[in-house]
């Protein structure tokens, strides 16, 4: 007898896998009703990884976007799922228990059914609360195996890993291949284990496209007893997101398997919609590339879900490199080089990091550490100089067990650094932050938002939150998009200032380039050693608003923290590298800076 096999369209992901931004909610409301009346799907993706941070950036209100998109699918009895980082919550780092409490409630609030949870290091005690609080809630707690490939990876760890989950209370388990490697004859084997200890639970498939396998491995799955596979639709199918529906429909049909037919015209409304939102310009953040598949992922093992950002971090990167090579007479690296570069790095350093499933966040842990030192190669200097807060907690134990050991030099710079390793439960180590939060509001007079939806926005993404409230955020976006769209040089024109009117979403925003006289890195610098900035990325002068920061004639010790980058996601501590008195700050709140740029002046 055949039997039913369901499916569930990816929309939040295959945004997420090609680029940086999202549609809004008008965009996403617009595209419901056409996806709803394709008539094939039981379950869509709508929310979680870094939609909420993403509407953000974008100047949006994610809980106002939240609750216009899940409304139609929730009326058609279409089935809603996020995804969420456990320990890391919809963050990238670690996030206290009254705040993850909180998430799994105002998400069920805000009309999401299913919370699809994963541990980047698969470490369950990180998924634990997730399943609790999710249930709390009344939401599905669906608990994901994040699948690698390597020689500790095997079938029976993850078998095994699905039967402790189980144990624990979860009601679904998601085989997470989110870097498309999992080989299909190994994905069958851990389908058909699971499924052998726990005949009923519902197995959800998530694979990626990048390297070429997700076609056979959703086949394969889907035998081995898989009741969902997750898929694309065009524009954005294939390349590093998903397999299209229209493909693995046809390939689940013929292999004898019950789903439910398709509306074409939908499809084709869908499609025409999507590609509409790209050429609006959400296209001028997709790279190409990632519309390709490469089977040099394979290796490398990065995840489809990151590439997006991966690209938008390397063509910044790309361009700082280049700035250096000029200024030091030597040739010009191009970006094909510089990505190849970096997957071997990747794979080089990925066992001496002790293994950790690439999947957010570990994944641009991973890619950060790789692409510091391949840039450090590129200027002669050593692996190593610069690992980030985050993933120093993620080596010593902070974030969760590591599955493999460390390599002896990570062992022995820990050891340099006076660094100490725990092996406690991680989320003991994070303080509950939702009364201080309220009273922050409170102080700022903004509104905590139906059921706190806002406090948890402030208390998830306190930086990208301030941007909004502001008009920061759309108005740096408005200047993004100028800048792409004209394609203009990086430096601004000299003794020129320039404006332009540009609408985005029928806004209309008034861009204004800076006067060259206003750029302080032309002004003379004082004498003095300088400090110069490691990598590219968004400085603050320090943590916590409420800090002191730096400022001329303070003295500082060679080793401590004088400000922070942030760039690719995660907060840099930038460290003095001389005694002395600063003598120039050349930097403000926010600015933006490539390697090299002058930091401080310091004598």
């Amino acid at each position: 007898m055949s039997r039913e096999i369901k499916l569930c369209l990816v929309y939040r992901d295959m945004w997420q896998s090609s680029g940086k931004y999202m549609p809004n909610a008008d965009q996403l409301v617009k595209v419901a009703s056409p996806i709803i009346n394709m008539g094939c799907w039981d379950r869509i993706e709508t929310n979680g990884g870094g939609f909420e941070q993403i509407q953000l950036l974008a100047g949006e209100n994610p809980n106002d976007v939240l609750r216009k998109w899940t409304k139609p699918f929730n009326e058609a009895g279409i089935q809603t799922q996020m995804l969420e980082r456990g320990l890391n919550a919809l963050s990238m780092f670690p996030v206290p228990k009254d705040v993850r409490k909180l998430m799994f409630s105002v998400k069920k609030k805000q009309g999401t059914d299913i919370a699809r949870s994963f541990d980047g290091l698969n470490d369950i005690r990180n998924l634990k609360l997730s399943i609790d609080y999710a249930k709390e809630a009344g939401m599905i707690s669906q608990s994901c195996l994040c699948i690698t490939h390597s020689k500790i990876h095997t079938v029976d760890y993850y078998i095994n890993l699905a039967k402790q989950l189980i144990e624990l209370g979860t009601d679904e388990i998601a085989i997470k291949d989110m870097a498309g490697i999992g080989r299909p004859s190994s994905l069958g084997k851990i389908v058909r284990g699971i499924k052998k200890y726990k005949p009923n639970i519902i197995i959800q498939y998530h694979g990626h496209s990048g390297p070429g396998f997700s076609v056979a491995s959703s086949l394969e799955v889907a035998r081995a007893g898989a009741d969902i596979i997750d898929v694309a639709m065009e524009p954005l199918s294939w390349g590093t997101t998903h397999a299209d529906l229209l493909t693995i429909h046809e390939v689940l049909r013929d292999d004898g398997f019950l789903i439910k037919d398709y509306d074409r015209k939908s499809y084709m409304e869908v499609k025409k919609l999507t590609q509409e939102f790209v050429d609006e310009f959400l296209g001028y953040y997709i790279n190409p590339k990632n519309r390709l598949m490469n089977s040099l992922l394979i290796d490398s093992g990065l995840p489809g879900g990151m590439m997006g950002s991966l690209m938008n971090d390397l063509e910044k990167s790309h361009k700082s490199i280049n700035k250096w090579l000029q200024k030091n007479n030597k040739k010009e690296i191009s970006i094909d080089n510089l990505f190849t570069k970096l997957l071997d790095e990747v794979n080089f350093i990925w066992p001496i990091l002790g293994y950790p499933p690439l999947v957010t966040p570990y994944s641009q842990y991973v890619k950060n550490v790789a692409l510091v030192n391949v840039l450090n190669n590129i200027k002669g200097k050593n692996r190593w100089s610069l690992i980030d807060d985050n993933t120093w907690d993620m080596l010593l134990g902070k974030s969760g067990q590591l599955p493999g050991k460390l390599g002896d030099e990570i062992i022995s710079l820990s050891k340099d650094l006076n660094k100490t390793f725990y092996d406690g439960v991680p989320h003991e180590l994070v303080e509950n932050i939702l009364d201080k939060n309220r009273e922050e509001m409170k102080e700022r007079d903004w509104e905590l938002g139906n059921d706190e939806e806002e406090l948890l926005e402030f208390s998830l993404h306190k930086t990208q939150y301030i941007d909004y409230k502001s008009g920061v955020a759309k108005k740096k976006l408005a200047d993004e998009i100028l800048e792409r769209k004209n394609n203009k040089p990086e430096e601004p024109i000299p003794s020129q200032t320039k404006k332009e009117i540009i609408t985005i979403q029928d806004v209309r925003y008034e861009v204004e380039y800076l006067n060259e006289e206003n750029n302080t890195s032309n002004t003379k610098n004082p004498p003095g050693k300088q400090i110069l900035s490691p990598i590219e990325g968004r400085v603050f002068l320090t943590k916590d608003p409420k800090d002191t920061p730096v400022k001329v004639n303070d003295i500082v010790k060679k080793g401590d923290v004088i400000c922070y980058i942030e760039s690719m996601k995660v907060i840099n501590a930038i460290k003095s590298e001389y005694s002395g008195k600063i003598v120039k700050v050349c930097i403000d709140e926010g600015d933006d800076v490539f390697d090299d740029d002058i930091l401080f002046i310091i004598n």
